[in-house]
C-alpha cells in the first residue's frame, strides 16, 4: 500500500472492481478464495489490504494503514454518493451479537460482522442490489482490508441513531 491518501490509480482500480461486481451474476453456491467470496445473494471483494501486524508493537503501522484504507473508503464513498445519493450506516456489531445469541444471520452480514463494526451502504433499488463499503480485520495481527460488498435486495437495516 502507498503511504498517504488514496491515489488516483488506486481509486480507478477500486472503482473498476466494484463496477464489475455490480453487474456480475450471483453464484449459485457459496465460495471463498484469497480476495473474494460470494453466494446466491452476495459478493464480497477485498479491494485493498495492508500488510500484517505481527511486528507492530506500538500500533503505529496499524494506525497508518487504517488511515490509508479509510481515505480510499472516503474517496470511493464520495464517488458513489455523487452517483446514487447519500449512503446510510449499518451497525454490523448488532449482527455479531445476534449471531452469538443464536439468531441466524444471513451472509454476507454474518461474515462482515466478524470483521468490521459498521458499513456504509448505498441502495441500488433499480438494480435489485445494494453496495456496501467497510474496513475490516480478522484479528489484530492480520491485515486490514478495504471490502466492497454487493448484495441482493432487501438492503440491510440501517443503524438506529442513539440505539443498537
Amino acid at each position: 500500500m502507498e503511504s498517504g491518501g488514496c491515489s488516483d490509480e488506486v481509486l480507478v482500480e477500486c472503482l473498476a472492481a466494484i463496477d464489475e461486481l455490480l453487474v456480475r451474476p450471483f453464484p449459485p453456491t457459496s465460495f471463498d478464495d484469497a480476495i473474494q467470496s460470494g453466494g446466491p445473494n452476495h459478493h464480497v471483494r477485498v479491494l485493498r489490504a495492508s500488510h500484517d501486524f505481527w511486528e507492530d508493537i506500538g500500533g503505529e503501522a496499524w494506525h497508518r494503514a487504517d488511515a490509508e484504507l479509510r481515505a480510499c473508503l472516503d474517496a470511493l464513498g464520495a464517488e458513489f454518493t455523487a452517483r446514487w445519493g447519500d449512503p446510510f450506516d449499518v451497525d454490523l456489531w448488532s449482527y455479531l451479537i445476534a449471531g452469538s445469541e443464536g439468531a441466524e444471520v444471513p451472509d454476507p452480514l454474518d461474515l462482515l460482522s466478524q470483521l468490521a463494526v459498521s458499513m456504509r451502504v448505498w441502495s441500488l433499488a433499480d438494480r435489485g442490489r445494494w453496495l456496501g463499503l467497510t474496513v475490516g480485520q480478522g484479528d489484530t495481527e492480520l491485515p486490514l482490508e478495504l471490502l466492497a460488498v454487493v448484495g441482493r435486495t432487501p438492503v440491510p437495516a440501517p443503524s438506529v441513531p442513539g440505539g443498537a
